[in-house]
């Protein structure tokens, strides 16, 4: 593989790149399932597109692409360029002449099966984008592609060199910001979540950083009722509250 191409593996991902950016793909590796009618059409698709076919085994997979859960078939394809905040800038004036924004926020979220995830429940409800910070946030890896199931092609994502000055951007621009933490004093069920809305989500474990808090327009907690439990995976908190916000926008 390239220095200049990545590894996307598993079923969803492999064909989310080759139906929609086509042109990224370089060669397809699939460990032969005669039975696996899936497999079957993605190899039709790339041989279709000229890309070549590499059969392999289990193990050669595995070494080429660093990831167990490959699903035997893995594509090397060219990263997706992400989008910077002069592009998240011109993104948002467009998307404001169409509909009230959504956009997932992630401080500093580092583990690529939590950003994989964020990314497909992102897709799912509906948001526009995500935005996260260019450092101490996961890359793209192929964990990420496939655990976001086809999410990291379809969903923009913008990372941004100064998050705060990013969240000042966002505020000028018309989005009201809402931060989840303990702290709150209200729970997101006992918020209006109806208009063009930016939802900031903090790291594993730490939360969200003092100076990214100290931007939020609103800060909502959201109910434990547990007795050992006192907070959420982040993925799973990003889910219940893009779905809150789905639902009274549906009202």
């Amino acid at each position: 593989m390239s220095k200049r191409t990545i590894w996307v593996t598993g079923h969803h991902a492999v064909a989310a790149v080759i139906s929609l950016s086509p042109e990224r793909a370089v060669s397809l590796w699939v460990v032969i399932n005669q039975k696996n009618q899936t497999q079957a059409a993605l190899v039709d698709q790339a041989t279709q597109l000229g890309l070549a076919i590499h059969p392999v085994d289990k193990r050669d997979l595995v070494k080429r692409c660093g990831s167990e859960q490959h699903q035997g078939i893995a594509l090397e394809v060219v990263p997706k360029r992400d989008g910077n905040e002069h592009d998240l800038g011109n993104f948002l004036i467009k998307t404001f002449e169409q509909k009230a924004p959504l956009l997932l926020i992630l401080d500093q979220v580092q583990d690529p099966h939590n950003f994989g995830a964020c990314l497909r429940t992102a897709d799912a409800a509906g948001v526009d984008a995500v935005v996260v910070a260019k450092d101490n946030s996961s890359p793209m890896t192929p964990v990420v592609q496939k655990v976001a199931s086809g999410a990291a092609e379809t969903m923009p994502v913008f990372r941004v060199s100064n998050l705060a000055r990013t969240l000042e951007m966002l505020k000028k621009s018309g989005l009201w910001l809402i931060g989840t933490s303990d702290k709150a004093s209200h729970s997101i069920y006992q918020s209006k979540l109806d208009g063009p809305i930016g939802l900031i989500m903090g790291a594993e474990g730490k939360g969200m950083r003092s100076l990214t808090e100290k931007k939020c327009d609103s800060l909502v907690s959201l109910p434990m009722a547990g007795v050992v439990v006192s907070s959420l995976n982040v993925s799973v908190a990003t889910g219940v509250c893009l779905y809150e916000i789905v639902r009274q926008r549906n009202l």
